[in-house]
């Protein structure tokens, strides 16, 4: 090193950090062809953690605070090339500055269905999504296991690790806990609470604290969604006999609405749909003939399903679906041709 490129070599007496913007998890403060003065003052805010590393080691961490750096406030000087003999020397040493902020509003939800065993519904596909939120504990531990000697660390370089640690650590809870889909979506704060306390350890390993962890939605897939409404609908229904009248009727209207083109595929398809109802409300009059004090609806129902379906001396329009003679060349309610 020439003369020149001594006496122009900065000695830093100042070490500090103010973070440039939010996201930040931890920063290398730049020491390549600096060297920290012997009696330099380091500030350590009340949003962070520093840390000394010496040839490829953790010398020593400091909480808040003013530091005067000499033998006193950091021993591991003494053991430095000449420090032995308390040399008034610049020394070299990497410090990285961790912000210990609280990681707000950080979402977490599974990207793919995790499959679990429900207790009412058996295996079932079930999608989650939610926030949480947490803070840089323990820099010794996040400095050795996550960050290293990276120039700097921000937070979405640690956002896949810990959405797949929040998902698998999820799929434990759900299988321990033996609690149905419905009570467990019903129950959400409960929940969100059960799987914190089995997260938490697995943060602070990484040298992190988990403040809160909030579950916003449990659901299922859009295609066993349809198969739990329609299974909640019969439940609020109650009675089997009823559900079947339901559907004729909501079935009338939407065959009675297709008028014009294709006449014979929808006279046909009428047909069918009236005697698809006529065997429903043939169960429907069995189940209610069984049942006390249903003598007298028996031939209630029986005497509607007939009044809906073809006798032999009858056929349907192809045209309206009329119940129309048998022999009729043309329909009298619509005046369509018959065969």
């Amino acid at each position: 090193m020439s003369l020149r490129d001594f006496i122009s070599k900065q000695w830093i007496d100042v070490i500090d950090w103010t973070e440039p913007e939010d996201g930040i998890l931890a920063y290398r403060y730049p020491m390549q062809d600096r060297e920290i003065q012997n009696g330099g003052k380091l500030t350590v805010r009340d949003s962070q953690l520093a840390v000394f590393v010496n040839e490829g080691k953790i010398a020593d961490a400091f909480a808040p605070g003013l530091y005067t750096l000499n033998t006193n406030t950091l021993p591991i000087l003494t053991y430095l090339k000449n420090w032995d003999k308390k040399f008034q020397s610049p020394f070299k040493s990497d410090v990285y500055f961790f912000s210990t902020r609280i990681q707000t509003d950080q979402h977490w939800g599974t990207q793919n269905p995790i499959t679990i065993r429900d207790k009412e519904f058996g295996a079932i596909r079930l999608r989650g999504f939610g926030i949480y939120s947490y803070h840089l504990a323990d820099a010794k531990s996040f400095y050795t296991k996550i960050s290293g000697t990276r120039d700097i660390y921000h937070v979405t370089d640690l956002e896949g690790q810990l959405r797949n640690t929040i998902i698998a650590k999820m799929t434990d809870a759900f299988a321990a806990s033996q609690v149905p889909f419905l009570d467990m979506a019903a129950n959400q704060g409960a929940l969100a609470e059960k799987i914190s306390e089995q997260l938490k350890p697995a943060f602070t390993d990484y040298g992190l604290s988990l403040d809160s962890f909030v579950v916003e939605n449990l659901s299922l897939p859009d295609e066993l969604q349809k198969v739990l409404d329609q299974r909640i609908s019969m439940n609020v229904l109650g009675d089997m006999g009823k559900f079947t009248q339901y559907q004729v009727a909501q079935a009338i209207p939407i065959a009675a609405g297709n008028e014009g083109g294709g006449a014979v595929g929808i006279g046909a398809g009428l047909g069918a749909g009236v005697a698809m109802g006529q065997a429903m409300m043939d169960a429907v009059k069995q189940s209610t003939s069984s049942s006390p004090g249903g003598g007298g609806a028996a031939p209630a129902a029986a005497g509607a399903a007939t009044s809906g379906a073809a006798s032999p001396s009858t056929k349907f329009c192809s045209e309206c679906g009329q119940a129309i003679p048998r022999s009729s060349k043309f329909c009298p309610e619509c005046g369509k041709p018959q065969a």
